[in-house]
């Protein structure tokens, strides 16, 4: 782990807002006419946007494997859906607890994985419900109120270390020193009621690194009645790559107005955090970084949800805003969750630990020379399939080149290849046309160099 930075007058702290399935271009400042995100909007005007940030891999478990250990998804340990984080696993959060930083983790973890040990009759989504995590396979965060996986936002539970439990909440199950309660209403409201909480009651000279981690605007799509009125499904504009097939764009339609009423319920949340670091004098001290996992398909190419390559599935918002304000910078430099740790740490004036993959980018975001050059390229990959419906049943990996070009395969063979810059909806795949075969030799080398170094990295 790095050694305990040095004291400094006014330390940085680092907050992620991170939600669940939300594609980049579903957003006001993306674009999106259908939704309005306007504490989102000014975080982007006083902040940095990644425009081009991806998931390291478009599902729950490898994506956050490689947000917490700054490794791609089949280096991390955590290459597939329900894979375990091993309990000893290198993470950001040790490293922030190694510089003298306080760590705290609210919201849907979905790291704790069919571990063997438990049991397979503790294999499925209703067990992850209630189970509780103990401190041992918290990847090293101090503080905790949490869930393994839940897709009940109006009755999700969470559990807490004894004693910590929000006060006036019925404990429901007690085990080992942790304990069990139900949230009061809406997911992301009381979730960011708990982590304000947090705020309001650490001490003042302590930095801190804090995780907000909701499920919404992840399916089943629903939120407070009052965000779903704002959402008629039959006034809803579809992206352009979405199949004239009534029933899909149907279905899509229905899907989506859940889900932007999700992501105004969100926003919302994400103005009264911010105005609660201006309550407390953390605003000048504090970068709040806000990202999703993987994001939706939503009908585009005839597909729903992700584990796929196309664009709706793999963009995901990035977004940092904080102390180096920025008066509204758009980074073009290609980034995935491989790099937030690396980046997270860069923020505060920390190193980045020599086993991390990904690569710092603070450097864009604090003013100074970009880092590293923008011309790189990214890997994006599912080494293990999932099985479930509406999802690629075999193993793929992809590449997106710094001049827009994206070529994936599929259980290794040439699968997509899309060149961006002219075909942004993914209409006119190349990926098996003569004409273009010596680019594909060049995206297939590149490719490999990006995946020997996924391996060996």
């Amino acid at each position: 782990m790095s050694a305990p930075a040095t004291s400094a007058a006014r330390r940085r702290n680092v907050i992620w807002v991170m939600a669940d399935q939300l594609r980049a271009q579903a957003t006001g400042y993306a674009g999106d006419p259908n939704v309005s995100t306007p504490n989102l909007d000014r975080l982007v005007a006083e902040g940095v946007d990644f425009t081009n940030a991806a998931a390291a891999s478009p599902l729950c478990c490898p994506a956050r494997g490689s947000m917490l250990t700054g490794r791609f998804a089949s280096a991390s340990g955590v290459p597939g859906h329900q894979s375990p984080l091993a309990a000893d696993a290198p993470t950001l959060a040790r490293e922030f607890t190694a510089a003298g930083y306080r760590t705290c983790y609210v919201g849907k973890w979905h790291l704790d994985g069919n571990r063997p040990e438990l049991g397979p009759a503790t294999f499925g989504d209703e067990h992850a419900r209630i189970r509780m995590i103990p401190p041992a396979r918290r990847a090293g965060f101090d503080d905790w109120w949490a869930y393994e996986n839940n897709n009940r936002p109006f009755d999700c539970l969470v559990h807490t270390d004894a004693g910590r439990v929000p006060d006036g909440v019925p404990v429901l199950a007690r085990a080992d020193g942790m304990e069990q309660f139900r949230l009061p209403g809406y997911e992301t409201d009381a979730l960011t009621d708990l982590l304000i909480d947090w705020l309001t009651g650490r001490p003042a000279d302590e930095p801190f690194f804090a995780v907000l981690s909701v499920q919404p605007p992840h399916n089943p799509y629903i939120a407070p009645a009052e965000d779903m009125a704002r959402h008629v499904p039959a006034k809803i504009g579809l992206r352009a790559n979405v199949p004239p097939v009534e029933r899909i764009r149907t279905q899509a339609r229905r899907d989506l107005a859940g889900y932007y009423a999700g992501i105004e319920r969100l926003d919302h949340n994400v103005g009264r955090l911010r105005s609660t670091l201006a309550r407390l004098g953390l605003a000048d001290d504090t970068y709040l970084v806000f990202f999703s996992d993987h994001g939706d398909m939503h009908g585009s190419h005839g597909q729903f949800r992700k584990t796929n390559p196309w664009e709706e599935s793999v963009r995901v918002p990035l977004v940092v805003g904080g102390p180096s304000r920025t008066n509204g910078r758009r980074c073009q430099t290609l980034a995935t969750h491989v790099d937030l740790g690396p980046t997270t740490l860069g923020l505060c004036d920390l190193p980045t630990p020599a086993w991390m993959q990904g690569a710092d980018l603070s450097a864009v975001v604090t003013g100074g020379p970009a880092q590293p050059d923008p011309v790189r390229d990214i890997l994006i990959e599912q080494p293990v399939p999932t099985g479930h419906r509406e999802s690629i049943d075999l193993p793929w990996s992809a590449i997106i080149t710094h001049d827009g070009w994206k070529y994936a395969t599929l259980d290794g063979r040439p699968w997509m290849m899309f060149d961006l810059g002219e075909d942004p909806y993914e209409l006119a795949d190349h990926a098996h046309d003569p004409a273009y075969r010596a680019r594909r030799d060049q995206l297939a080398e590149s490719l490999a160099r990006l995946q020997r170094h996924a391996a060996t990295g």
